[in-house]
């Protein structure tokens, strides 16, 4: 019984990481186009006229996706998918099918009835930093050759592809540097998974107090959506730090990125 056990365990962890992983990719492929603009808005500086006049080049999430398709290409808006599909086997892949073992692990085995949420908040945060800190490589290549926009004619790109831009990494600022940005990646995640799993059980809650609302498909869509809201939102500044860190490597340390991005170009929300 013992043996049988554990073997089904071993198999579900191994199912449960193919399906994540599976099903992250497929979402990296879809939106990874909104995934860029959105990385190419965070890294952007005030660009000043010479009259003083403030003049960004990107303007709002489905502006910035024209302005990337028109000058570079609608290809350009898939740069980094490589990486994208990299992390998300990865970051999806572990956050996920550690998710069960770690909860049951806190818990105890014999635990009987419902899992505290205080646990499933530990546990999911214990299985992102994990999943982060391993795919940590992967989020930085991405984001490096998403940020990268229409050269000058002549001028050579900074990395060739994925696998050029790791070794080059290496080589030009050491393997340490591949995990640049690891701070705030992980508090990223941590205060998104905190967010979501705290906010899905009180929206669907105040919904379901709604006449003609019951615990069905519909009401968990607008629980996911309103998570996934209240999370994005509380994230999404500590998400600019992680991008400009790793896109960039004038700032000295998470505080001081935050610091800077707060004094000279107040876009946290970006």
């Amino acid at each position: 019984m013992g043996d049988h056990g554990k073997a089904k365990s071993d198999i579900s962890f191994a199912g449960t990481f193919a399906s994540s992983a599976f099903a992250t990719c497929f979402a990296e492929l879809c939106t990874i186009p909104l995934d860029t603009a959105k990385v190419r808005l965070q890294l952007q500086k005030k660009a000043v006229s010479g009259d003083g006049v403030a003049l960004p080049k990107y303007r709002g999430l489905l502006g910035t996706v024209g302005t990337i398709a028109r000058e570079e290409g609608l290809t350009a808006l898939w740069k980094g998918i490589v990486p994208g599909l990299h992390r998300q086997c990865l970051f999806g892949g572990l956050r996920i099918g550690l998710y069960e073992p770690v909860k049951t692990f806190y818990v105890g085995k014999d635990h009987i009835g419902d899992v505290p949420l205080s646990k499933k908040i530990l546990a999911a945060l214990t299985t992102g930093a994990v999943a982060i800190t391993v795919a940590n490589p992967t989020d930085l290549v991405k984001v490096r050759l998403q940020a990268e926009g229409k050269l000058p004619p002549g001028v050579p790109r900074r990395y060739s592809g994925a696998v050029n831009a790791y070794s080059t990494i290496v080589r030009q600022e050491g393997v340490t540097a591949l995990w640049t940005g690891l701070g705030p990646n992980i508090a990223r995640n941590a205060i998104i998974n905190a967010a979501e799993l705290a906010s899905y059980d009180q929206v669907k809650e105040t919904v379901l107090k709604i006449p003609g609302f019951t615990d069905n498909i519909f009401t968990h869509l607008l629980a996911g959506l309103g998570a996934g809201f209240f999370a994005v939102c509380i994230g999404s500044p500590v998400d600019v730090v992680k991008s400009r860190m790793m896109g960039d490597s004038a700032y000295k340390s998470t505080l001081d990125c935050f610091v800077k991005t707060l004094k000279n170009d107040v876009s946290l929300f970006s």
